[in-house]
């Protein structure tokens, strides 16, 4: 209440204060054209009745002048004429009473020649004078005076002031109405149920938080609430997660575990995660910024372990829009609405760009790690870019750690082999990490690469360098065993070349417990009636369109299930998200081509006017979205003709917190060796895989139930944080050179 009588008196005041301003200003310049106006008409008069009147005051006749003054003369213009004394001769009838003996103005003309202009009282009203000399012989024989009524000038200020006084009371009241308006729907209102939400989350029941305002108009304070209160829900849902696994003897991470673990094993040394991909990328999409998930397992993986650990993020920003969004630095808070961790962004040149990633990284490495019958391709110039990419991400994390004391870097993937060495160069104090999220072939197949000593000499700077399997593990040193002098420690897993020792071992990847923290509220029925479809049964398919997915196998094997189980069509529908990726490559290009062309195959050999056995949404998805697909499937598919562990896979079992659903999952997925419950398929095998979806919707709901649980204890159990937090361990337990101490 007191907030709303200051604002409105507020209001007021400003109004008062602005039309007040106008007012005077309006009713001097009023003023102004009033009085030129009667100098106007006095001049015109008085100079129009000079001529005439002089030759009959030089001759002293009176009856003259009269005649003349009673022809101009009008009740609000007074006409009168003095002697050279000046004494008044003659005088309009209507004014002749209130003339006093003597004007000021009458004696100034008179005495000095020239014409005198005031206002005067004449009688007992106010009126303008207006005196000009009659002259003979350059002699002042006496005055003319012209007196116009001047009291309409007091009125018209009077009415102006009146008209912007009820100007001044209706603004007033309909800027407080709105103002009113505004205040209680855009402050009040979510104040309230904002209050409400934090209310709720004390008392331990979870509501979803209310949106929050516009931040121009709400101010830093909803922010910061809304942070505040979404903070506290998260630290009680820990507290009662914790609670709950100490009564049930467990010891699964958990993301408050992770935090604790960091802050005591780290005790305050920064940590810095580098990766291609950005967390968070802004686009601008009619006018307007959005802000996009990209569609990437790493992101799926590592954004969880930063929002426990804080720190900073360093990737490439490739948004259209992401120098707006981002400080002169490159640095801005995620998440935005409740910030967590950094992200610092680099930016590259569209050349550089196109050389590193999509050609030595994309067109190179990618195939050449995956094997799946797509050539590498080596270009002198894309080496050139790859390496000028890693010196500017290195320079990059280097001004990110100038400050800091012995800091942890994870580096991320393919893209930055050579990083490692960069960064321990000039930092030998950093505990460095290179996580490869992509397989590692067998030393003949990674020796087509020409740069391979480089390769391994830049991945080899690192204190510690981890695949997702012990298989991938033996590759790598196998590779290196090969190419480079060094000496391999088989037992411990490690490798020594000069006086650096890395370490190389296994830590698979996984996801978070809760896939989205805020699930949406869709139903099954939504979803179908939002797609347009109605089904028995449904199947899923998440992917970005690459040649490693499997995807044109996947859509002749659901061809092969219907053609053999007839009885099928109609009942169950399938739908791929695929996300577009790396389109700007050939290979990728065609890919594209051809997974449309299977579809559109499928659906024409077998569809109805009222089904297709095939829905097929080429565009990006966000995580709720895909949360609903994975809730309500019947079965999941992943058909990975080679993956380093697929996180498509985990995603699924861990939002079926029903307990329900089939996965059917490629043994060429690194996931295949954890989730041994899932459907195991050759994905080249078509009749194998049809064999596997008729098993999956025939499968009894008690086994199916069996087999989600033991797999969702799996995911819970080997999720990111114990992820990371094994890897952090490891690597916090290197001894790194402290410059100007040698480690023995």
């Amino acid at each position: 209440m007191k907030l709303t009588i200051r604002l409105v008196g507020a209001i007021w005041l400003s109004v008062l204060i602005v039309i007040g301003g106008f007012a005077f200003l309006q009713i001097r310049e009023e003023r102004e054209r009033l009085v030129d106006d009667l100098k106007r008409r006095a001049v015109l008069v008085g100079e129009g009745l000079k001529e005439a009147i002089e030759p009959q005051v030089a001759r002293d006749s009176t009856a003259g002048v009269e005649r003349i003054l009673k022809k101009f003369g009008t009740a609000r213009r007074g006409i009168a004429v003095y002697d050279r004394f000046a004494g008044l001769m003659v005088a309009t009838p209507d004014i002749a009473p209130s003339l006093p003996p003597s004007l000021p103005e009458v004696t100034d003309a008179v005495a000095n020649d020239v014409v005198s202009q005031g206002f005067r009282v004449v009688g007992v009203r106010r009126a303008y004078v207006y005196a000009t000399p009659l002259t003979r012989d350059d002699r002042a024989v006496g005055a003319l005076v012209v007196i116009l009524d001047a009291a309409h000038l007091e009125g018209a200020a009077w009415n102006l002031w009146w008209s912007n006084a009820l100007r001044f009371l209706a603004l007033a009241l309909v800027v407080s109405l709105i103002a009113l308006v505004v205040v209680r729907s855009s402050v009040t209102q979510p104040m309230a149920k904002m209050s409400e939400w934090t209310k709720s989350l004390r008392a331990g029941r979870y509501v979803p938080p209310p949106d929050v305002p516009d931040a121009n108009v709400f101010g830093p304070l909803a922010r910061e609430v809304a942070g505040l209160a979404r903070s506290m829900q998260r630290a009680r849902a820990a507290a009662e997660q914790e609670a709950a696994l100490r009564l049930v003897g467990e010891s699964i991470w958990t993301e408050e575990r992770l935090k604790q673990f960091v802050n005591l094993r780290l005790a305050g040394r920064p940590l810095v995660v580098v990766s291609n991909r950005e967390p968070v990328s802004h686009v601008r999409k009619g006018g307007r910024i959005q802000t996009l998930t990209p569609a990437s397992g790493l992101v799926t993986a590592m954004d969880p372990m930063m929002r426990a650990c804080g720190g900073v993020w360093v990737a490439h920003g490739s948004g259209d829009a992401d120098r707006e969004t981002a400080d002169a630095r490159g640095r801005l808070g995620v998440p935005e609405d409740d910030p967590r961790y950094t992200l610092r962004r680099v930016w590259l040149t569209k050349e550089e760009e196109h050389g590193y990633y999509y050609g030595f990284a994309n067109e190179g490495l990618w195939p050449l790690c995956h094997i799946v019958h797509t050539r590498p391709v080596f270009r002198p110039d894309d080496w050139a870019h790859y390496l000028a990419a890693n010196r500017t991400f290195a320079e990059t994390l280097l001004d990110e750690i100038r400050d800091a004391e012995e800091p942890l870097v994870l580096i991320q993937d393919y893209h930055f082999a050579p990083l490692p060495a960069l960064i321990k160069a000039e930092r030998p104090d950093a505990r460095v990490a290179i996580f490869w999220h992509i397989p590692w072939p067998n030393s003949e197949a990674f020796a087509i690469c020409p740069w391979q000593p480089e390769l391994l000499a830049g991945m080899l700077g690192a204190d510690l360098v981890g695949f997702h399997t012990q298989y991938y593990c033996n590759n790598f040193l196998e590779t290196v065993d090969r190419t480079l002098e060094t000496r391999i420690d088989w037992e411990r897993f490690t490798v020594t070349r000069g006086e650096r020792v890395t370490a190389v071992k296994p830590f698979p990847i996984s996801v978070a417990p809760g896939f989205v923290d805020d699930p949406p509220q869709r139903t099954r029925e939504e979803l179908l009636r939002e797609l347009g479809v109605s089904a028995e049964f449904l199947g899923v398919g998440v992917e970005r369109v690459d040649y490693t997915k499997g995807l044109p196998e996947r859509f002749r094997a659901l061809r092969w299930f219907f053609e053999r189980y007839p009885e099928y069509r109609g009942r169950v529908v399938f739908v791929q998200l695929a996300a577009p990726s790396r389109s700007t490559i050939k290979r990728y290009a065609e890919l594209a081509l051809e997974v449309e062309q299977t579809v559109r195959e499928v659906n024409e050999a077998l569809g109805t006017v009222s089904w297709r056995p095939i829905l097929y949404l080429a565009r990006h998805h966000e995580h709720r979205e895909i949360w609903s697909y994975y809730r309500h499937a019947d079965f999941c598919m992943v058909t990975s003709l080679h993956d380093g562990m697929n996180l498509v896979a985990k995603e699924f079992v861990s939002v079926r917190d029903d307990e329900d659903g089939v996965l059917i999952l490629s043994r060429f997925a690194g996931a295949s060796q954890e989730l041994r419950d899932a459907l195991i398929i050759n994905p080249y095998d078509l009749a194998g895989a049809a064999e596997a979806i008729r098993t999956a919707l025939e499968m009894p709901k008690e086994e199916r139930h069996a087999r989600m649980t033991r797999m969702r204890y799996v995911v819970s159990e080997h999720n990111i944080y114990r992820w990371a937090g094994l890897l952090l361990s490891e690597l916090s337990r290197i001894p790194v050179e402290t410059p100007g101490v040698k480690t023995s």
